[in-house]
């Protein structure tokens, strides 16, 4: 158990996306598109596509243990699993079938849903377990597989979304705190900008009890609305965070945000004075992978050698609910 009071250190990171890749090509054979027009507005080449004998568990799972090898522990040094995620392979949850998956015996596990802003509030919430001395070592991962919810003929958002896992290891510190600030906000009058919605029908049981029988429907979204929301928001919740940190944007390394739009990222670049070289993306490899987007780029850029230990990252998830939020921390 951790001590009362210690701080919080991302120690290990791994990612993971399926084998099959479809490119603005391939699209363009299925809707009425080109290269041209989703590069254009979107900044996506490709995104990572998984089969029907891929699972969001084994994703999360690989992305896990990459983490964990990153880290120097093992699975049996876990004390929680956070999974991340809107598309569980189980609508209970599959944070258990992760923690089955990696042999994390000792782990409690649960599933947060948060769509897009997942993975951050999955890192807040992680470092109160850590903070108030509950736990130790942490796994969060973040995980979608959003290509089974997507409508194949709606052109506007099938050529957002594709699938992948990012995994972090958290661990409290007895010196320091790498989690410098935090934001969190949800705004549920704007909830029909951006859906995955049930739908049912009635069905009699006995005399006057009916039941709504049915499932989700594909994705739906107001691109329009959620880039307003998205460059309006993100750049003032940043800003709160480094408020609360003490810091001003000249001492930010990388802005981190969700892959949802270079354009949006681009923007909220310029509104914190950040020069577009301090932004991290790969949102031209993946697409929109949801609440694994912003760990699946930043295992990128660690892996690369362009954040280092030391370097003090701005990270912003927003997306359905509506929801947004803010985690300023150190890497390493």
């Amino acid at each position: 158990m951790s001590k009362l009071g210690a701080g919080i250190a991302i120690t290990g990171i791994g990612s993971a996306a399926p084998k099959a890749i479809l490119t603005n090509d391939h699209l363009s054979q299925i809707v009425e598109t080109s290269d041209e027009w989703i590069s254009s507005r979107t900044g996506m080449k490709k995104r990572h596509i998984a089969s029907n004998t891929e699972s969001l568990s084994q994703i999360s799972a690989q992305a896990a243990q990459k983490a964990l090898s990153m880290a120097g522990i093992t699975s049996a040094d876990l004390d929680l699993i956070i999974l991340a995620t809107s598309t569980p392979d189980d609508l209970f949850g599959s944070a258990c079938q992760v923690q089955n998956l990696i042999g994390a015996t000792k782990a409690v596990a649960f599933d947060l849903t948060a769509a897009c802003s997942g993975f951050i509030f999955a890192l807040i919430t992680a470092s109160q377990f850590i903070r108030t001395g509950v736990y130790q070592n942490v796994l969060i991962i973040g995980a979608d597989v959003l290509s089974r919810w997507v409508d194949w003929s709606d052109r506007n958002t099938c050529v957002l979304f594709g699938d992948g896992a990012g995994a972090v290891v958290c661990q409290g510190i007895e010196q320091g705190d790498r989690l410098l600030a935090f934001e969190m906000y949800s705004d549920g009058s704007q909830n029909d900008r951006l859906n995955l919605t049930y739908q049912g029908e009635s069905k009699s049981l006995v005399d006057n009890i009916e039941v709504n029988a049915g499932t989700y429907q594909p994705i739906t979204m107001n691109g329009r609305e959620v880039y307003r929301f998205a460059v309006a928001k993100v750049p003032e919740v940043i800003e709160k965070a480094m408020f609360r940190a003490n810091i001003t944007s000249e001492q930010i390394d990388w802005l981190l945000l969700h892959q949802a739009n270079q354009r949006i990222m681009d923007a909220v670049a310029q509104r914190l004075k950040l020069p577009k070289e301090k932004v991290i993306s790969n949102v031209s490899e993946y697409g929109n992978t949801s609440a694994a987007s912003i760990p699946l780029a930043l295992d990128e850029a660690v892996r690369l050698g362009k954040v280092k230990p030391g370097d003090i990252i701005a990270a912003s998830g927003f997306g359905a609910g509506l929801t947004w939020g803010s985690a300023i921390f150190k890497w390493g």
